[in-house]
């Protein structure tokens, strides 16, 4: 289902419940306001359309009527919520609907349950409602109201405290109305101790709404006084710039902005600030802040920094904290884990919002180019161009001239004249970079003169397109030529230092569309507009094609609109009052003409009768009238105008008619309640003389507390000067917490690089066992190993003895048989080279049977290739005996 279709069901299901007030229309109506609020419809107040209009006339009628459905009541306050989602929406319910009394109306009929979920929710929407919002006490239920609110806050319920401490600090601030009804109350005294209490309470936003209406409550007396005195105050900039840094959210921060904004035009708290001693690393932490892409945030932060820019001794600080020089490597290392390092970080901080998209967070980009451009004001003026600043400036500078695009005049009027008030801001900030001579070298290497032709012909064509336009300050044709005024300057500035930049200066001030806003700037109320007009035309004047007679002509017209507007303003009532347009084009036009002629007639008239008289001042008096004709001739051309704005504003009476059904409903509302006022106040009146009485009884005991608050008192002089004594050892303790804090943060961080480096020994430990008990078994085996190779050694050796034992006998029976086998002698020879070989052998291997414990691995080869050469030995001695044994019979003895 499309939005149109919705809200006609919607205006339907409204009559029929507003006619009928049964369940089955309350259940209707339901249906179609959830329906309505599941469409999401944000920019239904901001169109012209009546359909939507008479919607929320209707619904805010039913919110102020008493006999509406509780149930119906929550999903209508909910669907109304939903549409107050930005601050022109807020503006349009609260001014043209009047839906901030409906809802206090809600609230003033359930006082009597004040825990219940319509209280709290109604709660919430008006302290989204009166946010920056002004309200008298006068206004319907806003007595009821703040009576409410006072009550609540010092009662014990936790859950409608936090929501009435908002709205009182939205209704208090800056609103010297409300702000005497609550001082007039009897209960204002214990209100102001409850507030006090709340200074300590667990949560911050609490915290701060008390804060703030101690504030605008008690800044200006004597208990302000002693809150914010200069023992106190410092304590108050610490625990303001902790909730903004480290609020519960962006509706803390934001009531926290708002707090140090109001006490900052107080001078007295102004001068406070300027010599608090951790300014400079509050505002730090402040902007560290703006890194975030939260642009409600970045936006109250920036608020603060300019209300800051406007006091004096503060401005020179924030430069300091933003232009301060860059650090040399060595210290920067040093004061990397501090928090209050600023300095070229904390100022780049701000350049992240210049791009911002124009649709989204152009209220940062506007209040940061206009931040900067005071800050740099006042550093190049101080410094000359420090080094500090310049290096700033050579950053900022490529992102300040993204900003200066060309505008396309088919853009609608909304964000084209969100573009031009970004480029006049824009502007300005360059024109403070060409108050000195190195920033302004800066810029004009970087700035070309096509992109500033560029950008003031795409203006020039949007105010020639535009068509002519009204002088006001709001008017999209006003920010036009603003915008162009400011660019033309900025080329003017910067003639001698760019290349082509005269020529197209001089080019542009020949256009012929360049008269609608020369003339707009010539016939303003600001001066600074005026006399930059000035300086242009003293600029053009001497060129040849300058259309001088076009702009006086312009002039002209423009100071004949401005006479008309004025006398417009003061007949607004009459032109609400204008017949159909039927009579307008008829019978208005005929009247409005026949009046002037009559009147000239009767002027005529008078003059001949006095010519009877021979006046010698006639002829004085004659020019007079004159050029009063002259004058209400041109006024019936204005008449003519008058006519056609009355046709206009006809199409606004349904609108009128819509909000008159609602005023005509709060009108009954309001005397109902006038009738039970009135009874209540003849009940009063009874009450009066019995309440005398108990006065009289309470005066007595009044006396008697005095005695007792006299006692007290002295006993509480001896206690403050206690106190003082402990605020001194507080405050040395303070300072010695502190320090215990930084040495204790970095043992902690020494501590954790202990841990650390514990962590990786004991791994390489666990490693290094593992590896341990590894080799272990490897080294236990290899220990089996060489027992078993030892045993097999000694049975080796064994066997080596018996075999040496049957060589001894061999040789002895070789010794003796020599002498016999002389025929063998060549044999023999071979056999004893053979031997000798074998005895050489025999030594080696003994020696290597003597390291054997150290060649574990090589070992059981080596005998086993000793056994064969042992064995093949054998055989050949065997041989040799068998030889010898087959030729003699006897036994011989061989010698080897």
């Amino acid at each position: 289902m499309d939005v149109t279709t919705s809200l006609k069901s919607l205006l339907l299901a409204v009559r029929q419940y507003r006619d009928s007030r049964t369940a089955q229309n309350a259940a209707q109506l339901k249906k179609q306001v959830e329906e309505v609020s599941s469409l999401r419809c944000d920019q239904l107040l901001s169109s012209t359309q009546l359909l939507p209009a008479d919607c929320v006339s209707g619904l805010v009628e039913l919110v102020g009527s008493p006999n509406t459905d509780p149930t119906l009541l929550t999903a209508i306050i909910a669907l109304l919520a939903q549409l107050a989602s930005s601050d022109d929406s807020r503006e349009i319910l609260h001014s043209s609907y009047n839906l901030t009394a409906a809802v206090a109306s809600v609230i003033h009929c359930h006082s009597a349950t004040p825990g219940e979920p319509l209280v709290l929710q109604c709660l919430q929407v008006l302290q989204k409602l009166t946010y920056n919002t002004r309200m008298f006490h006068t206004s319907n239920h806003i007595r009821q109201l703040l009576a409410f609110l006072v009550a609540s806050v010092q009662s014990h319920n936790d859950d409608i405290i936090m929501p009435c401490l908002g709205l009182l600090a939205n209704l208090c601030r800056d609103n010297h109305s409300v702000q005497s009804y609550i001082k007039s109350l009897d209960s204002v005294k214990p209100f102001y101790r409850t507030l006090i209490t709340f200074l300590a309470h667990n949560s911050l936003t609490v915290v701060v709404f008390a804060l703030s209406i101690l504030a605008s409550l008690t800044l200006k007396e004597k208990v302000g006084e002693k809150l914010f005195d200069a023992k106190n105050i410092h304590q108050t900039f610490q625990l303001v710039f902790n909730i903004i840094v480290n609020g519960d959210g962006t509706l803390t921060r934001k009531y926290s902005v708002d707090l140090l904004v109001d006490l900052l035009k107080n001078p007295k708290i102004a001068d406070y600030l300027t010599r608090y001693e951790y300014f400079s690393a509050c505002v730090s932490q402040v902007l560290g802040l703006l890194q975030s892409k939260d642009p409600d945030s970045a936006a109250k932060v920036l608020e603060l920094l300019l209300a800051m820019c406007g006091v004096p001794g503060l401005r020179p600080l924030l430069c300091q904290v933003l232009f301060r020089p860059a650090l040399p490597p060595a210290l920067k290392l040093r004061r990397a884990g501090r928090r209050d390092g600023a300095g070229p970080e904390s100022g780049l901080a701000l350049v992240q919002w210049l791009s911002s998209p124009v649709e989204g967070a152009e209220r940062g980009s506007l209040q940061v180019l206009q931040l900067l451009a005071e800050l740099l004001q006042e550093s190049l003026a101080a410094d000359g161009g420090a080094d500090g600043v310049l290096s700033f400036v050579e950053v900022l500078l490529p992102k300040v001239l993204e900003l200066l695009e060309a505008v396309d005049p088919a853009e609608g009027d909304v964000r084209l004249k969100r573009r031009c008030s970004r480029i006049t801001h824009t502007a300005s900030l360059l024109l403070v970079l060409c108050a000195d001579d190195s920033a302004r070298s800066l810029l004009s290497r970087q700035l070309t003169a096509q992109r500033c032709l560029s950008l003031v012909q795409s203006l020039l064509s949007c105010c020639h397109s535009d068509g002519p336009r009204s002088g006001s300050d709001g008017d999209l044709g006003q920010v036009l030529a603003e915008a162009l005024l400011k660019s033309l300057e900025l080329m003017s500035k910067l003639r001698p230092q760019v290349k082509d930049m005269e020529t197209s200066f001089y080019r542009v001030l020949q256009d012929q569309r360049i008269v609608t806003p020369l003339s707009l700037a010539l016939t303003s109320h600001h001066r600074e507009r005026v006399q930059t007009g000035l300086s242009l035309l003293f600029e053009a004047t001497p060129l040849p094609d300058f259309p001088s007679l076009v702009l006086g002509e312009s002039m002209a017209a423009h100071n004949a609109y401005r006479q008309r507007e004025a006398e417009l303003s003061v007949k607004r009532l009459a032109v609400q009052e204008v017949p159909p347009p039927s009579l307008l084009d008829s019978s208005s036009g005929v009247s409005s003409c026949h009046s002037v002629h009559s009147l000239a007639e009767k002027i005529q008239g008078g003059l001949e009768l006095q010519e009877c008289v021979k006046d010698p001042r006639m002829s004085d008096v004659i020019d007079i009238y004159e050029q009063k004709l002259s004058a209400f001739a041109c006024k019936e051309s204005g008449l003519q105008d008058l006519l056609e704005a009355k046709a206009l504003a006809l199409s606004q009476s349904d609108r009128l008619l819509a909000q008159y059904r609602v005023q005509r409903a709060q009108a009954e509302a309001e005397a109902s309640k006038l009738g039970a006022l009135l009874k209540e106040a003849e009940r009063h009146c009874e009450q009066q003389g019995a309440e005398l009485s108990a006065q009289v009884l309470e005066v007595q005991r009044s006396r008697a507390d005095l005695e007792e608050l006299l006692q007290h008192n002295g006993r509480l002089q001896q206690d403050s000067e206690e106190h003082q004594v402990l605020r001194g050892a507080y405050n040395a303790l303070l300072s010695r917490s502190s320090e215990s804090e930084r040495q204790l943060k970095e043992l902690q961080a020494a501590h954790a690089s202990l841990g650390k480096h514990n962590d990786s020994l004991r791994r390489d430990h666990q490693a290094l066992q593992l590896q341990n008990d590894k080799t272990a078994a490897a080294l236990q085996e290899r220990e089996e190993e060489a027992g078993s190779l030892r045993s097999e050694l000694r049975q080796r050796s064994s066997d080596l003895t018996g075999v040496r034992a049957q060589l001894r006998a061999e040789e002895e029976k070789a010794a003796a048989r020599e002498q016999e086998q002389r025929e063998l002698e060549e044999s023999l020879d071979v056999v004893r080279t053979e031997l000798s070989r074998t005895e050489q052998a025999r030594k080696d291997a003994s020696i290597k049977a003597s390291s054997l414990e150290l060649q574990k691995v090589q070992l059981e080869a080596k005998l086993k290739q000793k056994e064969d050469e042992l064995n093949k030995h054998s055989a050949m001695i065997s041989m040799i005996h068998s030889l010898s044994s087959g030729k003699t019979k006897c036994d011989v003895n061989l010698s080897l």
